[in-house]
């Protein structure tokens, strides 16, 4: 679990050194219980989360449980920061962490910007602590605003308890005090196997009165001697060597104090102390002011926001705050590498002790899915840099060692750093090819207008690829093999979009080919995916997936819970051939396929949840298990007993494009993704499905990944596509061949 945690189990090992006074200054000195217990990161449901729209800031926030959670610099993927949050006490009879003892409440100051408010009032009732948070535009700053009240007219002690993680990983870290403010760094060898070293800087615009540096769960942990007596009698300078650190700086406070606090990022102690004290210098208001402007001119630069949603509150912010979500994502370094998230699901399950990934990396279908969303919202020049990034940075042209694999040429790997391929180890680029997301690659190309020359070459190497070794790949959950109707329409699509790209570039035999495939491949797909002899209803209907080609035999698929028929077992892939513009939208092998999800199988919850609100969502397939568990509501990594996926609201949004297509109302779908979203309109992964079990709210945001950046495209796709009365991903050319 997170650190604090451990520490409430050390809390007693804080000591008064002799000869100290409760709450007096102690004289300098150094931490020796080296070195602190493990570190981990925080939830993955993040509530804020923001970065400035210049590339001259490469700094991206995030708030979970109201405190300040994982900060990323120099790039997109490198988390330095596990949680940032205040200690208030009285000095005689409590220590409170504000995390746990306030309640929290996230609000947007302008719904264009990526600015937050956080209000974390005290459950007792004394004391309302609350903050601004913005990045400095013009430096590598977290800048934050906070107002401390005393609302029982007690005087308090404040705190800032901050819990680095640097260069993604919270094992080797250092810190010290430089006679004004917290410093921070770590080195880790990063992508490339490059040792990367990160200094934070840490300063108040008030000063800090008192400091202290030290281990995590130890003695010198400012936290831990906080709670044995109240008082902070441990005032170190430095600490004795590396480790897990923990460092805090006391605040002075009166009945209503407001003040600033810069957190600075470089590759040195000079550069953070840098970019810290020129944003402490150019004042709150005024990075503020530039931070909102930046957000503005963005959202100025799209589309209106649709009918669908402008005229509704809970909608219009959430399509706004997917919109700057996905240029959010975006590294600086590396244009068009847009991770999938800016979390680790579950991530206080999750050791931090050295870099892990998380979801801060590309998956190339993610990156398609918020490309389409982006085009839909009037944002071609980013989809097109991401296209781009996939053909120069991502797209594998000679055999490339994966994790227990080897990428043909052609191919592209599950995922990779924002840096892309080059130098990233065989774990950072994932253990299995999906062909999918090879003609994901190609789809967006054409719908960027990515078909020059050069660009073709490769794109004629990964289509003969794909033909030669498809349509049986690794399909989009990433823990199956077989034939997917999702990944085989992917597959058609991206054939035929290959075709139309060759035919540009003169070459009319491979287009001719390519297409001749994908032609036999659909007329193929329902005698390999359809089953006339499974569980559901009619017995007639899309499998999720099949090894051999026969729907009908008694092939098993294996999950956590034991073994099943293939034929029984569905997910919503099916729904990609009429997206796709491969099938017709009232073909009748696809409704047949669409009513048995709303049954209940086996005793497992069916796959179709209405909750009493009217909202509409879908789990992702029976006996999934990529979720929480119902036994102690612990994280998919813990591995807990009764552990099942929840409900995800993007298989909403797929419904809803369903449904546009045959020209019926969306409405309930957009409403449904637009209602899971959380206090800071953010789109999650999943929603929790029940409400006999407490761990969350029904249809509230679990612990996995807040905001999915997928969810995110298929948000503002769904909005503009209803506002359109058709599909604005369905790719022309893929409608035109095959008439739907």
């Amino acid at each position: 679990m997170i650190r604090w945690k451990a520490v409430l189990a050390c809390a007693g090992a804080g000591v008064l050194l002799a000869g100290a006074l409760p709450g007096t200054a102690l004289a300098s000195g150094t931490a020796t219980d080296c070195c602190g217990g493990g570190a981990s990161w925080a939830t993955g449901n993040k509530s804020a989360l923001g970065t400035s729209t210049t590339t001259t800031s490469p700094v991206w926030f995030t708030v979970a449980n109201g405190v300040t959670s994982e900060v990323f610099y120099p790039r997109a993927d490198v988390a330095n920061m596990q949680d940032m949050q205040f200690v208030v006490t009285d000095g005689s009879t409590f220590v409170d962490l504000e995390r746990d003892a306030t309640n929290h409440v996230v609000t947007m100051p302008d719904e264009k910007a990526l600015q937050y408010t956080v209000t974390n009032t005290a459950k007792s009732g004394k004391y309302r602590i609350t903050t601004n948070y913005v990045t400095d535009p013009s430096r590598a700053t977290l800048v934050t605003n906070t107002r401390f009240q005393s609302l029982d007219g007690g005087t308090y002690r404040l705190y800032l308890l901050a819990n680095p993680s640097m260069a993604g990983g919270g094992a080797n870290d250092n810190a010290w005090w430089d006679g004004s403010g917290l410093l921070a760094s770590g080195t880790e060898t990063l992508f490339g196997g490059t040792a990367t070293t990160v200094v934070s800087a840490l300063r108040v615009s008030t000063g800090f009165t008192a400091h202290d540096n030290g281990y995590t769960g130890a003695a010198s942990d400012c936290l831990v001697d906080l709670r044995a007596d109240k008082n902070l009698n441990n005032q170190f300078d430095n600490i004795s060597g590396t480790g897990n650190v923990v460092q805090c700086g006391q605040i002075p406070v009166g009945a209503d104090t407001t003040f600033t606090v810069a957190l600075g990022y470089g590759g040195t102690a000079a550069a953070a102390t840098s970019a810290a004290s020129g944003s402490l210098s150019s004042g709150f208001t005024s990075v503020a002011s530039s931070y909102r402007s930046g957000w503005n001119s963005y959202i100025g630069s799209l589309k209106p926001a649709p009918n669908s949603v402008s005229g509704d509150t809970q909608r219009r912010r959430a399509y706004y705050v997917a919109a700057m979500a996905l240029k959010t994502a975006e590294d600086k370094q590396h244009p068009g590498a847009s991770v999938a998230g800016l979390a680790t699901p579950w991530g206080d399950f999750t050791n931090g002790d050295h870099l892990n990934d998380g979801y801060h990396r590309v998956w190339g279908r993610d990156l398609y899915q918020q490309a389409t969303g982006l085009l839909a919202a009037g944002d071609p020049a980013q989809a097109k840099r991401m296209a781009q990034f996939l053909w120069n940075s991502q797209w594998i042209g000679s055999p490339t060692a994966g994790d227990g694999t080897t990428y043909p040429a052609g191919s592209f790997p599950r995922y990779s750093p924002v840096s892309g391929v080059a130098g990233a180890s065989a774990q950072q680029l994932g253990c299995c090819e999906q062909l999918d997301q090879d003609a994901d690659a190609i789809l967006l190309a054409w719908l960027t207008g990515l078909t020059d020359a050069s660009t073709y070459t490769k794109i004629k190497t990964t289509a003969n690829h794909i033909v030669a070794t498809g349509p049986d790949t690794t399909e989009r959950w990433e823990e199956q093999y077989g034939k997917s109707p999702s990944s085989v329409a992917a597959e058609i699509a991206g054939l035929i979009a290959a075709g139309a790209i060759a035919r540009t570039n003169g070459d009319t035999a491979s287009a001719t080919s390519w297409e001749s495939t994908a032609d036999s491949w659909r007329t193929s797909l329902a005698g390999w995916t359809v089953t006339t002899s499974g569980y559901w209803g009619g017995h007639t209907y899309y499998e999720r997936l099949d090894r051999s080609g026969n729907p009908n035999d008694t092939g098993t698929i294996c999950f956590d819970e034991g073994c099943f028929y293939e034929r029984d077992v569905t997910d919503f892939g099916f729904l990609d051939l009429v997206r796709l513009g491969i099938r017709p939208a009232g073909d009748a092998t696809i409704a047949n396929s669409v009513a048995p999800t709303a049954a209940a199988y086996d005793g497992n919850a069916p796959m179709q949840v209405t909750l009493p609100n009217g909202d509409v969502y879908f789990h992702r397939y029976p006996h999934d298990n990529y979720g929480e568990s119902t036994a102690n509501c612990s994280g998919w990594p813990a591995n807990g007993s009764q552990r099942f996926g929840r409900l995800w609201p993007v298989l909403s949004g797929e419904r809803g494009q369903y449904e546009l297509a045959n020209g019926r109302s969306a409405a309930v779908y957009l409403k449904s993704m637009a209602d899971s979203a959380n206090d800071g309109y953010f789109v999650p992964e999943q929603v929790w499905d029940r409400g006999d079990v407490g761990c969350f709210g029904l249809g509230r945001p679990t612990g996995s990944a807040g905001p999915l950046m997928w969810a995110e495209g298929q948000y503002l796709r769904l909005a503009q596509s209803m506002d359109a009365g058709h599909n604005l991903d369905t790719p022309s050319i893929v409608k035109a061949r095959y008439g739907t």
